[in-house]
């Protein structure tokens, strides 16, 4: 088998996308960040590039974990630290992971499906992409998207697989080049790659894709995001998105059982639930703003008769929800000064506080307890929140400071 003239290593996948198996011989030692690595005379390893992953797989038993390409186009096969390397002159035979092999040029096929739906159904060019069985990406040059077009797109692509179209990879002549309707232009000058699935897309690429459309098996965008000024597709196509759907799936189906209610219910009922929330919340803080009137009354009073201005208290268990309503509570009292905290499980939450009037300054003051005990806050003149450790008694610091 001969690979298409390309500077650097030749690649034989150009030639014959699904091969799996091939011999070589090793040419070169050379090393990847930490690991050692192995140029040869020609691969059917792909190398991470164009948003696409590198191959995995074994040369003579060595695993290979990943392939790289350098400047001069020469493919790096990455073994794992330690692997003791065939000398210069071997001849060794790699074997090419065919599951990663096959999500990728799923997902990469998929990938120019997905950026001729965006272009045809929202006039959305495509900037970047990256792909990963874990969640590939597709960013758009476009400030939104919204879910009508998604689902029409979604539809396009759906359909694109189903008519099982052939996908052609080839290297056309120059003269050919500039007469194809490409989606978008090439990034290189020579040795133009042009992947045509169908007539549905016509794009330069170089990178490993499915022989028919129907190989994808599916494509699902799992979400939108906005980055850096543009759009962002998630999405998944292959194994990995039939993994996501039964992942999904699976987990509506355990909220449909925790609710009583079928899948297409959830919805509904997770907004009953959310609503029961809320009023438990707003009752929940009527009873809170009930309770820090009586306290700041009693503590108010305690420090009226012992001709104070600072009032001092350390609860259980309680949110710093609470603290902060009984700090506005005794801070509606001019120039008082309330240092409250709640002693919790992973430490001693404090809330320091000041009335209109004083002088004090509740960041400040903050902020030297923390350092001093090793804790954490800060906020500003008139009101700071933080963390202490468990240890520290509350009592004895607040005593410890001058009125």
């Amino acid at each position: 088998m001969v690979a298409h003239a390309t500077p650097g290593t030749p690649r034989l996948y150009f030639d014959d996308p699904a091969l799996l198996a091939f011999e070589a011989v090793v040419v070169a030692h050379a090393r990847v960040d930490d690991r050692p690595a192995l140029v040869l005379d020609r691969t059917a390893f792909y190398p991470d590039s164009g948003g696409q992953p590198g191959d995995a797989g074994e040369l003579s038993g060595l695993p290979v974990e990943d392939t790289r390409c350098d400047d001069a186009g020469v493919v790096l096969h990455a073994l794992s630290v330690g692997s003791e390397l065939p000398p210069v002159g071997s001849a060794v035979r790699g074997i090419i992971d065919r599951d990663r092999r096959r999500l990728h040029a799923a997902l990469h096929t998929g990938q120019h499906m997905l950026s001729r739906a965006m272009v045809d159904e929202a006039g959305a060019e495509t900037v970047s992409s990256r792909l990963s069985g874990a969640g590939s990406t597709l960013d758009l040059d476009v400030a939104s998207l919204d879910e009508r077009v998604l689902a029409r797109v979604e539809r396009r692509v759906a359909r694109a697989i189903e008519d099982d179209l052939v996908v052609r990879q080839w290297f056309p002549e120059p003269e050919e080049v500039a007469s194809l309707p490409l989606r978008r232009a090439p990034k290189v000058t020579e040795n133009i790659r042009v992947v045509d699935i169908g007539g549905f897309d016509l794009s330069p690429c170089g990178g490993t894709h499915c022989a028919r459309t129907a190989l994808v098996g599916t494509l699902h965008i799992t979400g939108v995001e906005r980055f850096k000024g543009k759009t962002r597709v998630n999405f998944l196509a292959g194994r990995a998105a039939l993994d996501e759907l039964r992942a999904r799936s699976s987990s509506l189906a355990e909220l449909g059982a925790l609710f009583t209610c079928g899948l297409h219910d959830v919805r509904a009922a997770v907004e009953r639930l959310r609503s029961e929330l809320q009023s438990t919340r707003d009752a929940l803080g009527d009873v809170r703003a009930r309770w820090a009137e009586g306290v700041a009354d009693r503590l108010l009073g305690k420090a009226s008769a012992a001709g104070s201005s600072r009032v001092a208290l350390a609860l259980e268990g309680e949110p710093v929800e609470t603290l902060r309503a009984l700090g506005q509570r005794l801070t509606a009292r001019e120039g008082v000064v309330a240092f409250l905290a709640s002693r919790v499980d992973d430490g001693l939450l404090v809330l320091i506080a000041r009335g209109s009037g004083s002088g004090f300054d509740c960041g400040a003051w903050l902020k030297r307890a923390a350092a001093a005990h090793q804790g954490r806050g800060g906020g500003r003149p008139e009101r700071a929140e933080g963390r202490l450790p468990g240890h520290v008694d509350w009592a004895a610091l607040v005593a410890a400071t001058a009125e």
